[in-house]
Parts: C-alpha cells; sequence; structure tokens
C-alpha cells in the first residue's frame, strides 16, 4: 500500500511539474526560416502562389503517396485554395492564399483538421539581394494549451523549422534549375 501512495505522490507532482513548465510557454508561437535563392523573386513567385507548383518543393508533398488533393477558388493568387486529406502525419487540412504582393509578400489562412485542430498564418516573403532573392517562410498562431504541454518534451521550433529548411532546399534547387 506504502508503494502505491508513493506512486501517486510522484505521479502527482510530475503532473504539477509539467502543467507548471506548459504554463510558462507563450500563448503565441512563430517559426521562421530563410534560405538565399539564386533567382529574381519573379522566377520564385510563381512556385508559392500557385498551389499546383508546391509539388515541386513541398515538404509536405510526400508524407502520404495516396493523399487526396483538392483545388479551388483562383488559380494561383488571392483566392486560391489547396485541401489535403490523408492518413497518418499527412492528417486533413486547408490552405487559402488570402494577401499576394507579386513578387515580394504572400499570405496563407491555414486550418488544419487532423491530427490536430488548428488555425495559422503562413508567410512567406520575398527580398532582393546582391545575386538572388532570399526567401523567408513563416509560420504564426495561437499556441493552445496542447501545443504548450507538448513544447515541455520536443522543441518545436525545431520539428517546424526542420520542414521549413527542407522546402526551402527544394524551392532552391527548383528556382535554381528553372
Amino acid at each position: 500500500m506504502l508503494v502505491v501512495k508513493w506512486i501517486l505522490v510522484v505521479l502527482v507532482v510530475a503532473i504539477a511539474v509539467i502543467a507548471i513548465l506548459a504554463a510558462r510557454k507563450p500563448d503565441t508561437f512563430r517559426v521562421s526560416r530563410t534560405q538565399q535563392i539564386n533567382a529574381p523573386a519573379e522566377a520564385i513567385f510563381p512556385y508559392l502562389s500557385d498551389f499546383k507548383r508546391w509539388s515541386a518543393w513541398s515538404p509536405f508533398e510526400g508524407l502520404d503517396p495516396h493523399m487526396k488533393r483538392e483545388f479551388g477558388g483562383a488559380s494561383q493568387g488571392v483566392g486560391a485554395v489547396y485541401g489535403w486529406n490523408g492518413s497518418g502525419k499527412a492528417g486533413e487540412g486547408r490552405m487559402e492564399i488570402t494577401e499576394a504582393s507579386a513578387p515580394h509578400h504572400l499570405t496563407i489562412a491555414l486550418r488544419f483538421i487532423r491530427p490536430f485542430p488548428g488555425e495559422n498564418i503562413a508567410e512567406f516573403s520575398l527580398v532582393p539581394t546582391d545575386g538572388g532573392t532570399a526567401v523567408s517562410w513563416t509560420m504564426h498562431g495561437p499556441n493552445p494549451w496542447i501545443a504548450r504541454v507538448m513544447q515541455v518534451f520536443c522543441d518545436m521550433d525545431a520539428l517546424i523549422g526542420r520542414d521549413f529548411e527542407a522546402g526551402l532546399a527544394k524551392l532552391k534547387a527548383a528556382a535554381e534549375s528553372r
């Protein structure tokens, strides 16, 4: 009986520590990565503003080979819509381009349905540099309680950031090989 009491005490303390650590996490999150691409912004922007061209560079396209994709709205730019429904890591969601200032800025409203519901904003910024363009991919939004608990155990910036880095590297390869 004493062992059970100690196990319960340890369990309650562990839950309390996790709750305190999660409560100290911010209410919002922001992940951003930048890649220098040796191409003009005018050559890169179409890869971003046309969801049908995302298959050339998006790190999320390969998560599920059987993922169902649906395109709607405008063919590109403001009003373009991309929905996906896959199993496992791909989950289900929808993106819609809400702002497009070609060739320098693009804003996308993201709605995740599965595996975790959420609504975030993704932004692409293209800044001319000597010899090319600095492309930044940023995602930000609310940081719900369950996400803050998960952040006690894993670094979400590193997890999402790795995907952004892989995508930007593929975007670089696609844009520079055109």
